[in-house]
């Protein structure tokens, strides 16, 4: 294998971009700096934000810091959110398309037309105000030099958009798709084809790292997306018992990464960390908690991993 080392930040809300930061500075602090030693960054959803701050060349320590400054909100801007349908409606809904697909493939397009059919319910000006606000979390507006993939789903056919410096696609346009979830947020336009989140496809997407010899995953939800809840009662979390088919989830991404000769290693929130960011990981309130939490889970981490 030629390249060495990829970083994949999976999906997960306000809470698990927050505590993907956490764990990253965490790591910096004991002497493991991904945002350097990473040949590859994979983002997917909450992580393509995450995976856009640490290619900023923003230090990490800066990075936590502005997380756990209240933001400031500039003169002027206009303080209204976009409009969205009701969380717990939409996520009952996704749970609903997710038990009826019968293939992946199936799954990925009803979520695409999910995506779709809100478009027209949460209006025209929604695209533009979504943008806005995912160009404001950024720290830069440019593609990295160094290598990062952000992923995306074409809401049209619900296959993979793998988006990268070459791909001709503005990286505020790219991590708007890859953060588009189908009801809360409108599908993304992108020349005449329409985007929705890639964690439609994976929460981590971690088979993009093929052909690493190490692949280190952060994974807000550890693969628990595609858990059902026990019959009658409420998902432990709002992403929770979203399905994933063999092949899009964690565990077998990373069976198949290290059959193929990769040493993975896979973080998920510890027991503090799930506490910190809660069962509705989109409330931005979490924010804070979860990156304090990730914080010191990560200077924990870095005396178990091994990265030659």
């Amino acid at each position: 294998m030629v390249h060495n080392v990829a970083l994949v930040l999976g999906g997960g809300g306000a809470a698990g971009n927050a505590w993907e930061i956490g764990v990253i500075a965490g790591l910096a602090e004991a002497g493991l700096d991904l945002t350097e030693a990473a040949d590859l960054v994979v983002g997917t959803s909450a992580g393509a934000t995450a995976a856009a701050q640490v290619r900023s060349g923003i230090p990490s320590a800066e990075l936590l810091a502005s997380v756990l400054s209240p933001p400031v909100q500039p003169v002027g801007q206009n303080r209204e959110q976009p409009p969205s349908l009701p969380m717990a409606t939409v996520f009952e809904r996704m749970r609903a398309i997710g038990a009826a697909a019968t293939s992946a493939a199936g799954l990925q397009r009803a979520m695409g037309a999910f995506g779709l059919e809100s478009d027209s319910i949460l209006g025209p000006a929604a695209a533009g105000q979504r943008r806005a606000m995912v160009a404001a979390r950024l720290p830069r507006a440019e593609w990295p030099d160094r290598p990062m993939i952000v992923v995306a789903v074409d809401a049209h056919t619900g296959e993979l958009a793998a988006f990268d410096r070459d791909s001709g696609v503005d990286l505020v346009d790219a991590v708007t798709a890859s953060t588009a979830l189908p009801g809360l947020t409108p599908t993304h336009s992108i020349n005449g084809t329409r985007y929705i989140n890639g964690g439609v496809r994976s929460s981590e997407n971690a088979d993009l790292a093929s052909g690493f010899a190490n692949v280190v995953v952060l994974s807000p939800f550890g693969g628990r997306d595609q858990a059902p809840p026990a019959r009658g009662a409420d998902p432990a979390g709002q992403f929770e018992g979203l399905r994933k088919f063999p092949g899009a989830d964690l565990a077998s991404q990373v069976e198949a990464l290290r059959k193929q000769g990769s040493h993975v290693e896979v973080i998920t929130p510890d027991a503090d960390s799930r506490a910190a960011m809660g069962t509705r990981q989109m409330d931005p309130a979490t924010r804070v908690p979860a990156a304090r939490a990730g914080f010191a889970q990560g200077k924990q981490e870095a005396t178990r991993m091994t990265l030659p």
